[in-house]
């Protein structure tokens, strides 16, 4: 009598918030600091064995046995005690594996850490609902913490939760055994990724192609940027002295910009999350079993320039191809990772190399074959691993996605700072505030004190509501800007040969009061100078 296999199951982790009263957010944060303690003690006890000369201790069971002649650690229990100890074997072994590899400056833990996340396995913490029970040492009153959302997984489902802290909150990584998915893929079917700051991903079968935009991820990072370095000008003055301690207002403010910091990396994360989930879609659409990702280790192993270091340095590469990797072998499908160093400067017909692209368009000056950069480059990494043919070009068909959402007209981080910007200037917002530079793309460029310029989005031919001419400068028809100063917004390229219609000629309309006065129907558009809708 024959068995059916088990399926196969891969390991997943989601970090949820944690609603938590005052009384259990000070219990906690006193387990994530004994668990730091631990951290120190193996640190120092290794340290006073070097220096007598002793070999330190770096195995789990040795750890353990020099665990069992310490004192208590607050109310951290064993297991969590043991958590640590196993973080620490870990990371030592890890070290000593990649200095065997020839990376000469991978380090051993040797630094001190005031909070140290400490993580409880199956059988030791009780999940009732949003509930989750920690355990604590013994004669310590039960320590039970709710989730800020409902658990993703099963409950038998899940193996591990993870108590840490970050951002100045407190967060639960519930860890989860789930099964992979079941489809109908092709092993034979290949398709090639290849990463990117640009397009994150870019993916190429035998017969269809996937660009992924990340503007919004640039747009992102290029306001966290500025927003930090405005922030640390401003408090350079009140920072206090090395060997100071800081006074309530600069712990007020590094908690801020931790907050602020924290943020922004939930953001990309999560942006990237969804990149990786419209790739992993897209090749099952297409019944592709094997992908194959260029792999950029190494890649800031050499200097390419202050702004280009700076750029590959918050790529966040690591991630995004973690989480494709995830992904994927959740879907069934086989990940291979292979060196992409030249993918991206060969030519997939004549198989010659040609000198670096500076645009997105690829050119090959040897037989003319033409192509998007990141597609070549996606091409040539499928066919390292024997995927795709190479002497028939690029597909045709080609879907662009984008990833994340595009940070908000609103966002304060806009109009903190307009006159620092040396790109170009998003409106403030205001009509008595003149523009920030001479060549700002803003609507509001050249406006003296009056009614401020507002952009309605609207269909050619379709007509604003009465009364909303009296706010309306400029229409955005059709994703083209036009000038209007009547109630009717005919597009030129409504009219035969392109011509422009006729505008009668009225005079500027002033701007309503701001405390009293008539105000716009609600059909048309506001006085702050947002579209209905928007």
């Amino acid at each position: 009598m024959s068995t059916s296999a088990a399926p196969r199951q891969v390991l997943r982790t989601a970090h949820i918030a944690l609603r938590v009263t005052h009384r259990q957010t000070n219990r906690c944060y006193g387990l994530l600091r004994s668990a730091g303690d631990v951290w120190a003690g193996l640190l120092d006890t290794n340290r006073q064995r070097q220096q007598q000369g002793e070999r330190p201790l770096t195995g789990y069971q040795a750890l353990c046995r020099q665990l069992t002649s310490a004192e208590p650690f607050g109310e951290l229990s064993v297991v969590g005690a043991r958590s640590v100890l196993r973080r620490y074997a870990d990371a030592w072994f890890q070290a000593a594996k990649r200095r065997k590899a020839g990376q000469q400056d991978a380090g051993f833990p040797r630094r001190k850490r005031a909070l140290v996340p400490v993580r409880f396995y199956n059988g030791t913490f009780t999940i009732q609902g949003r509930r989750v029970r920690l355990p604590v040492a013994k004669g310590q009153s039960e320590l039970w913490v709710r989730l800020a959302r409902p658990l993703p997984y099963p409950p038998e489902q899940v193996r591990a939760v993870t108590l840490l802290a970050d951002g100045g909150r407190l967060w639960l990584a519930v860890t989860a055994a789930i099964p992979v998915q079941q489809h109908d893929l092709d092993p034979d079917r290949v398709a090639g990724v290849d990463l990117g700051i640009i397009h994150p991903y870019a993916v190429v079968t035998e017969t269809a192609g996937l660009l992924i935009s990340g503007r919004a991820l640039r747009a992102e990072s290029y306001l966290q940027l500025e927003d930090q370095k405005a922030r640390h000008a401003k408090a350079a003055k009140r920072a206090p002295k090395r060997g100071q301690c800081g006074s309530r207002r600069w712990k007020r403010h590094r908690a801020r910009l931790r907050s602020a910091e924290t943020r922004h990396s939930r953001r990309v994360q999560q942006a990237q999350h969804e990149a990786a989930k419209q790739v992993v879609a897209f090749a099952v659409q297409h019944r592709v079993g094997t992908l194959v990702i260029g792999d950029p280790k190494g890649i800031t192993g050499h200097d390419a320039g202050r702004v280009q270091n700076l750029r590959l340095r918050r790529w966040r590469r690591t991630h995004l191809l973690q989480a494709l990797r995830d992904k994927a072998e959740q879907a069934g499908m086989v990940v291979r990772l292979v060196d992409e160093r030249g993918t991206s400067s060969t030519c997939p017909a004549c198989r010659q190399r040609v000198s670096k692209p500076k645009g997105r368009e690829f050119h090959c000056p040897h037989c003319g074959f033409q192509g998007h950069r990141d597609l070549v480059g996606a091409r040539n990494i499928a066919a390292k691993a024997g995927g795709g043919s190479t002497s028939t070009g690029l597909p045709v068909l080609v879907e662009h996605r984008r990833a994340g959402i595009v940070p908000a007209r609103r966002d304060r981080r806009r109009h903190l700072h307009d006159q620092r910007r040396r790109r170009f200037c998003l409106a403030s917002g205001h009509p008595d505030e003149p523009a920030c530079s001479p060549w700002c793309r803003s609507p509001d460029t050249g406006l003296q004190p009056g009614p401020a310029r507002i952009k309605q989005r609207c269909r050619t031919g379709q007509t604003l509501p009465e009364g909303a001419q009296m706010l309306v400068r400029v229409a955005v028809v059709d994703g083209a800007y036009m000038d209007v100063n009547s109630e009717s917004l005919a597009c030129s390229a409504a009219l035969p040969g392109g011509q422009s219609p006729e505008m009668p000629a009225t005079g500027p309309a002033s701007a309503p009061p701001r405390n009293g006065g008539p105000r716009p129907p609600p059909g048309g558009a506001g006085p702050q100078g947002r579209a209905p809708g928007r």
